[in-house]
């Protein structure tokens, strides 16, 4: 009890630290943040942008998808360029085209010489990087030639977003529908933000030689380099991750096997008779919706892979025009946290009832009408989205119903709300029904504490969600987003799972309470110790300052830690799958744990950690190397986590069926293998040619047409087709085993199954005897 009394102190104590250091962070980059001007003029007195116009051209951008198509500082799509990098190339070219003209009466810039461009370079290289933001005027002045050169490109992006002919190949490339945005005001004001995100990426901040976003992107003409802060915290980085490794490496060799006390395991599953209340039976509805959410979602992620070989087209089928790239992708992205999270409220709803064994009064009313929100937040976000991408619904409305443009956070404020109102109700279900075991003194209360204190972390931590404004600085919508994105679906959603895992195996009798809840509460701080200033690696070029390079290297490093001796949990949950006969049961929600500890290391740690420290994380930000991490950490790790704790929740829901074994292991190793097949057929290759490309020619070149539509590209987008295939055949075995228990169950013959396990069970005690 001692022990984990100080283990809850340290676990207080270093949240109430980390989360101070995180909202210190928040400050900082509040103050640093890139400044947006009242207008941008040229020294000849012409006025060329206004804020109004930048923040206009903001909204335009999030209305046609945001990040969903391209992106912006490297955070979005990835078959359309990074508007920050292609519009800060397009401009110096420009310019370098105009020198070249009055300078050399050369063509353009590629005619010149090597000691002409060097001339030049060095002009455009001192000019772009000049800060000539006046903070009393609050007015960026450039010179007219630079002027020029921004109406070249705003010409460009003009018949780009438009329906001009002249570029229709180019969209097709960029997977754009013809008139994106059919409002020629609007493209005009979408080039100035646009501008504006590539201005701070190309300037100095005030007496520095790095820009706002830490010379990010990588850009030869100007001289965008990493600056020395990326070498010296990366190397920092991996220092913390091998004297992290170390410690805990030491804390294991002394730990264990300490004082643990022998477990008898029992002799029949302890949780075959336990009765299944109304409400949980309720839950039900919860894992339909999660099936169908989750094929609909391999459905729009297949849409969404092709549009990178066809551009407009799927399969012949010319969709650009109905369902445009930016919105299966909306949809991809936003199905995968929300099959995820539902696989956390149905868990959450029906464990909490078997915990205490307590049915509050109308809990299955309540289980209904969240079912009923969820669906209505689903339909009424998504059409939202569509109306907005297809500039039906109008620049005023978006914010609130339409198309945020966030990746992850895409859906409406409206919904937003709605949501976070639906995780309100939820953590009260979920409360209620614990409270009897909460108020208690069992030796459990410290588990299920800590539960539930992961299931309030989940519904309040949705909140960061609501901390944005429309108007709000593009640094900050980052740092808040991934306050979401990080915390609430990384953090919280691991934890929860956790704790939930640890008391099934103490409730089935596998695990000790004592020993479960050290454990958990140790895994929780080893976790957070990283993970709660690791989201910080993610803001490292978003307009930030060194000091959140510097924070978010150094913790970010340290998630990876526990993640190293991930092979002991998978071997410790393969035994427990082992103790007993009667655990043959649960072999496949043990089975779909043991992958989340292999994609863990794999997936969260190896390719997680490849693309985490600065350096790395400079080139490769926006390049196929962040999907490797994304698919194989976010489904890998939270995907198989939702269906093995849906399968331990359909087990006690039909406790007295004989499952369809053949089915579930059709569905899980198709999963698995076409998860690896999609990861190193497609993702790794593909990323790593980008990697070569950016580091040789620059970063817009990686993201470019030119390198895009290279046949070498298109092979392995194809090359994913056998791995989507076989994932996609373990998400209908998924879904064909759970409804063949409602429509084709097979009920065991009980007495003949115990007696059978008893059997067993003696048989090889006998055998252990003799040996």
């Amino acid at each position: 009890m001692t022990s984990t009394r100080k283990l809850w102190i340290t676990l207080a104590t270093l949240l109430i630290v980390s989360f101070g250091v995180l909202l210190w962070a928040g400050y900082e980059i509040y103050q640093e943040a890139p400044p947006m001007p009242e207008q941008v003029v040229s020294t000849n007195g012409d006025v060329i942008y206004s804020r109004a116009d930048i923040e206009e051209g903001r909204r335009v951008w999030q209305s046609i998808g945001g990040m969903q198509l391209g992106s912006i500082w490297g955070h979005g799509g990835y078959v359309a360029p990074d508007w920050s990098a292609d519009w800060l190339h397009r401009e110096l070219v420009a310019q370098l085209d105009g020198w070249a003209k009055s300078d050399f009466s050369a063509p353009d810039y590629a005619s010149l010489t090597a000691e002409q461009k060097a001339l030049i370079e060095g002009r455009v290289r001192e000019r772009t990087r000049q800060n000539t933001f006046d903070s009393a005027t609050k007015t960026i002045t450039l010179s007219p030639e630079r002027a020029a050169a921004i109406s070249v490109v705003s010409a460009h992006y003009d018949s780009l977003f438009g329906d001009d002919p002249a570029l229709a190949e180019l969209r097709e490339n960029y997977a754009m529908r013809n008139g994106t945005v059919p409002d020629p005001e609007h493209r005009r004001v979408l080039s100035a933000f646009f501008w504006w995100t590539a201005w701070a990426a190309s300037t100095d901040r005030p007496g520095s030689d790095i820009t706002y976003t830490n010379n990010w992107p990588n850009e030869p003409l100007i001289g965008n380099r990493p600056p020395a802060s990326t070498f010296l915290w990366s190397a920092f980085s991996v220092t913390f991750l091998l004297a992290g490794i170390g410690l805990l490496g030491w804390h294991h060799a002394v730990t264990h096997g300490r004082g643990e006390e022998p477990h008898r395991i029992p002799e029949i599953d302890p949780m075959r008779h336990i009765r299944a209340t109304p409400s949980m039976l309720a839950t039900a509805k919860y894992f339909w919706v999660l099936l169908a959410l989750f094929i609909v979602q391999i459905l729009f992620g297949a849409m969404t892979a092709h549009y990178q070989v066809e551009g407009q087209n799927v399969y012949g089928f010319e969709l650009a025009q109905i369902l445009p790239y930016s919105i299966t992708r909306t949809w991809h992205t936003q199905l995968a946290v929300l099959w995820i999270a539902v696989a956390w409220l149905g868990t959450g709803l029906y464990i909490a009832p078997a915990i205490s064994g307590y049915e509050p009064p109308y809990q299955r009313l309540g289980v209904n009408f969240l079912w009923i929100c969820l669906l209505i937040i689903v339909v009424g976000s998504f059409a939202g989205q569509w109306l907005a991408v297809m500039q039906r619904l109008g620049l005023d409305y978006n914010f609130w119903f339409g198309h945020q443009g966030w990746e992850y956070a895409d859906m409406g404020r409206f919904w937003q709300i709605f949501l976070f109102i639906g995780l309100m109700l939820w953590l009260f279900l979920v409360g209620r029904a614990l409270w009897p075991t909460l108020r208690g003194n069992s030796e459990a209360r410290s588990i299920v504490g800590l539960l539930f204190l992961s299931t309030v972390a989940i519904g309040v931590f949705f909140a960061a969600a609501l901390l944005w404004g429309e108007r709000t600085s593009l640094s900050m919508v980052e740092y808040w987003r991934w306050w979401l994105v990080h915390l609430w679906v990384e953090g919280f959603f691991e934890v929860f799972a956790t704790a939930v895992i640890a008391f099934l195996f103490t409730r089935l009798g596998l695990l000790q309470i004592r020993t479960a809840t050290t454990a958990v509460l140790f895994a929780t701080i080893i976790f957070m110790a990283g993970g709660v200033l690791g989201t910080l690696h993610h803001l490292y070029f978003a307009g930030t300052p060194i000091a959140v390079l510097a924070l978010g290297a150094s913790f970010s490093a340290l998630e990876v830690v526990p993640l190293a001796y991930i092979g002991f949990e998978a071997y410790h949950t393969w035994k427990l799958g082992t103790a007993a006969s009667w655990v043959r049961r649960y072999r496949w929600p043990v089975m779909f744990f043991i992958s989340v500890a292999f994609w863990n290391l794999v997936g969260a740690g190896l390719f997680g950690f490849l693309v985490n420290p600065p350096l790395s994380l400079y080139y490769m930000q926006g390049l196929n190397l962040t999907p490797l991490h994304g698919h194989t950490a976010l489904f890998g790790v939270y995907g198989m986590l939702g269906i093995g704790l849906v399968l331990f929740c359909l087990r006690g829901m039909k406790p007295y069926l004989a499952w369809h074994e053949n089915i579930l292991k059709v569905s899980f190793w198709c999963l698995n293998i076409g998860l690896a097949m999609m990861a190193l057929f497609t993702l790794l290759p593909l990323g790593t040619l980008q990697l070569f490309a950016a580091l040789e020619h620059g970063y817009w070149y990686a993201r470019s047409e030119a390198f895009m539509q290279q046949p070498i590209v298109e092979l392995l987008v194809w090359m994913r087709v056998p791995g989507d295939t076989i994932f996609s055949i373990g998400a209908l075995a998924l879904a064909v085993f759970v409804i063949g228990l409602w429509v084709f169950p097979r009920r065991e013959d009980e007495v003949r199954a115990l007696e059978a396990e008893r059997r067993e069970d003696m048989q090889a005690a006998s055998r252990g005897t003799h040996r």
